[in-house]
């Protein structure tokens, strides 16, 4: 399957398992969290023997923790429950490719699989940007699938972006000019921005 049809609602791409769909729509689950908290909406799960035992969705404004992503909050999650630093057999699944902070901890953690949907053309570290999860010198490589609900997971960010868009511009018809952002997330470039992955005038995490 080409990486047209993996886009497709529903779709599973190379190397994705019918169960992925089911996790993949645990992790969305958690990013409508997000999107309820004004955050921008990543979610995560982690799965081990077809049991979810971490989630985490992205909350770095809320937190004041420019290192709570969902990948972060999942991990640590399945960490306490488990009891274990590292997580061995499990599997990560989160709506939009993990950075690089991410896939670092995602390769500390031992997690054995990764799958996420939409792509990130600016800080992707799955192979949108660069891949360390193929990088021969480090020790430890997680199997990374993407584009699972793909079309999904994108759609999730366009929309909470396109409500910060319409909302800041009903307040200038209003005539009060610009107004503060409901949070720091509605702001381009804004704290722990992560943004719409086919919007390359966006950047979702900048130094």
């Amino acid at each position: 399957m080409n990486r047209d049809d993996a886009s497709l609602p529903g779709a599973i791409p190379e190397g994705a398992e019918l169960p992925d769909l089911r996790f993949m729509r645990a992790a969305l689950e958690e990013a409508a969290r997000a999107h309820a908290a004004g955050e921008v909406p990543v979610g995560a799960v982690v799965v081990l023997n077809g049991e979810i035992v971490g989630r985490g969705w992205n909350r770095p404004i809320g937190s004041h923790d420019p290192s709570a992503h969902a990948e972060i909050g999942a991990l640590r999650d399945a960490a306490a429950r488990l009891g274990n630093y590292r997580l061995p057999g499990c599997e990560l699944y989160v709506t939009l490719e993990p950075c690089a902070m991410c896939a670092g901890a995602i390769q500390h953690a031992r997690i054995a699989r990764v799958v996420w949907g939409a792509a990130d053309p600016k800080t992707g570290a799955c192979g949108s940007v660069v891949d360390l999860f193929a990088e021969p010198r480090l020790n430890h490589h997680a199997r990374s699938v993407g584009g699972v609900m793909a079309a999904e997971c994108a759609g999730t960010l366009q929309a909470f972006f396109a409500e910060r868009r319409a909302l800041a511009r009903a307040r200038r018809e209003q005539g009060g000019g610009p107004a503060a952002p409901a949070s720091a997330a509605s702001r381009p470039g804004g704290p722990g921005h992560r943004a719409e992955p086919d919007d390359p005038a966006r950047t979702i995490d900048p130094a």
